[in-house]
């Protein structure tokens, strides 16, 4: 293992919602990381960030880890959910509700109900 995928399972291992973006939650650094730590953080979901500008090692292996091309990239319990798009159609069909609800992690169910009735 590289040391940058040694990293990456023990972030996705040790957290259980972890979030690889461009720039922080506080200070996102492209449109669509900003979208889904903007989701998270409306619906007080406490998730771990990761900034791959700030290693292009790690930017380049969290592509591999899973063999995904885009970031950013969920993971909820160690199991990769997806990119801005799938995290945008989970939110808005429920089903990101269902699988925080499944895996034992804590979210605002009313903020989550409020971005369902502004988008439907």
């Amino acid at each position: 293992m590289t040391d940058a995928s040694t990293q990456i399972k023990e972030t996705v291992s040790n957290n259980d919602v972890v979030l690889f973006m461009k720039g922080t939650k506080e200070m996102p650094q492209c449109g669509f990381s900003s979208r889904v730590a903007g989701v998270l953080n409306y619906m007080g979901v406490e998730f771990a960030d990761v900034n791959v500008l700030a290693d292009e090692g790690l930017r380049q292996g969290i592509k591999e880890y899973s063999d995904w091309p885009t970031i950013p990239q969920l993971y909820v319990k160690g199991e990769f959910v997806g990119g801005c798009d799938i995290i945008t159609e989970m939110t808005l069909s429920g089903e990101l509700d269902t699988l925080l609800e499944q895996n034992g992690v804590a979210y605002d169910k009313e903020a989550a109900d409020k971005i369902r009735e502004a988008n439907g």
